[in-house]
């Protein structure tokens, strides 16, 4: 049987791995919705804070309580007032925090300013940041804006004629708790799915190992010669992988199934090719003795009895049909008990005496054909069966001399393998060739040749299944390369 060429594929990561990649993705969707959404939601909570203090820092700098510190009530206040109230500016109202901003203007120019810092001191803003609070809008509505001083959510407020005062609270602290839950998040969530990476192809990997094993045993059979073996007893799925309520085991199951229903029709095949090469080889031997008496009676006849010419003509077939009936009965038994794998007569066989002597005796058997011969100076011996391997030379021969017209030039070569191993015996013809469609069952049993390539003698399609069975008897290799104008069959032998 021959062996399955592997298909190619395209390269496709292995079913784990892809598992294992689906389970790191969805979590870190899971992570990434979870992320997003406690950003959202704690951003929004932040800046709900920080827009509840500026509206107090605001309303604190525009309405100061009304005490002996502050006499003056915000609808009596002139905007120059902004940078002193009694020795109070309006930083100094009770309750504001350090980090808040004010800023107060009259007719586009600024009187009082600062940030307060944390020991109760004012800092000057920058005439940058002043030029930039003095452009926002007096509507009241809070704006995100980045100062020299930092990043700020402040407001406007119109308190007269062309005088306004703008309030701002620090977004600093909001936006690094931001940054902070960015990066716990993000380094939470890539550490969450290294680990369930990790863990989970850990996991996939065991649960993969039953359906591995399976695999390994539908491997180990479709490496196997279920033409020349059956199936070992021991090549079979585990029970534990049989378990037909698992899906794993449903095919372990069904795949043991299988293994013994082709095991079963190997031994019912093994069993009648038993009977038929049985029956084949005590045929032959039992046709040998009727046709080797058919031989003597019509030899008797020729002797004895005075035949007319068409008698004699009618006995010449009666020779002739029976001498082939004859080759053929002695092949069929040949082929027979080479398949019994009889044991060979072995000996040290000198290839290039056996190359040499076939030769010339086709030389005087068919001088129609040209004969070359090419063998090394040092004889090439391999340790074989003498007859045997004589016959193998004597039918390629007599192929490439049945198969190929008159003036055909027919080459016999010997020579070693680049190893030294092997002897290669190479018969070349530079006939017709051989029909493409014909060359896969050359070596068939009964496969006629003379529809592939010219020639007149009759042949039995023995010849080269005979030569096939000798070679592989002797552990060795055939092949054939065909093409019109040049034919070649190799015969390799193990010398050892």
């Amino acid at each position: 049987m021959k062996p399955l060429q592997p298909t190619s594929y395209a390269p496709v990561l292995r079913l784990r791995t892809r598992l294992t990649a689906i389970l790191v993705v969805m979590l870190g969707i899971v992570c990434l919705i979870i992320g997003v959404s406690s950003y959202v939601t704690l951003k929004q909570s932040l800046y709900n804070q920080v827009q509840g203090r500026l509206d107090e820092a605001s309303h604190r700098a525009i309405n100061p309580p009304f005490d002996n510190d502050f006499p003056l009530q915000s609808g009596n206040r002139e905007p120059a007032e902004c940078s002193q109230l009694n020795g109070k500016g309006l930083l100094d109202a009770p309750g504001q925090a350090s980090g808040t901003l004010s800023l107060c203007a009259a007719d586009g120019k600024v009187t009082a300013d600062g940030v307060l810092n944390t020991s109760g001191g004012q800092d000057q803003l920058s005439e940058a940041d002043k030029q930039k609070l003095l452009s926002l809008p007096d509507d009241g509505n809070s704006v995100k804006v980045e100062l020299d001083a930092g990043h700020y959510l402040v407001n406007s407020h119109s308190t007269g004629a062309n005088s306004i005062i703008v309030t701002g609270v620090p977004l600093d602290d909001t936006r690094k708790t931001l940054a902070v839950l960015v990066s716990v998040i993000g380094a939470g969530s890539l550490a969450a799915m290294v680990f369930a990476g990790w863990f989970g192809s850990s996991i996939i990997r065991r649960t993969m190992q039953p359906l591995e094993r399976v695999s390994s045993v539908a491997t180990d059979i479709a490496e196997l010669d279920l033409a020349t073996t059956r199936v070992p007893e021991n090549l079979r799925v585990e029970r534990r992988d049989t378990n037909p309520a698992t899906e794993v085991g449903s095919v372990g199951h069904a795949l043991n199934q299988l293994i013994n229903n082709v095991d079963s029709a190997l031994v019912a095949r093994q069993r009648t090719e038993d009977q038929m090469r049985v029956f084949v080889a005590d045929a032959s031997h039992e046709l040998r003795t009727p046709l080797a008496a058919i031989k003597g009676y019509s030899d008797l006849m020729r002797w004895t009895e005075n035949l007319s010419s068409e008698g004699e003509k009618s006995l010449g077939r009666i020779d002739s049909q029976t001498s082939r009936m004859s080759h053929l009965v002695e092949d069929l038994l040949l082929l027979a008990r080479l398949d019994e794998g009889r044991e060979l007569k072995l000996s040290d066989v000198d290839l290039t005496e056996l190359l040499v002597e076939n030769v010339l005796d086709l030389q005087v058997a068919a001088p129609d054909h040209e004969w070359h011969i090419n063998v090394p100076d040092e004889p090439i011996e391999v340790r074989g069966d003498q007859n045997q391997l004589q016959q193998v030379v004597l039918n390629l021969l007599s192929n490439a001399r049945k198969h190929t017209d008159a003036g055909t030039v027919v080459t016999a070569s010997l020579s070693l393998s680049d190893d030294g191993k092997y002897a290669l015996i190479s018969i070349e013809d530079n006939g017709q060739g051989i029909d493409p469609e014909f060359q896969p069952k050359i070596f068939d049993r009964f496969s006629r040749a003379d529809k592939a390539r010219s020639g007149s003698d009759g042949t039995s399609g023995l010849g080269l299944p005979i030569v096939k069975a000798i070679v592989e008897a002797h552990r060795g290799q055939i092949s054939v390369d065909s093409h019109p104008g040049a034919t070649k069959f190799t015969v390799m032998l193990p010398r050892d």
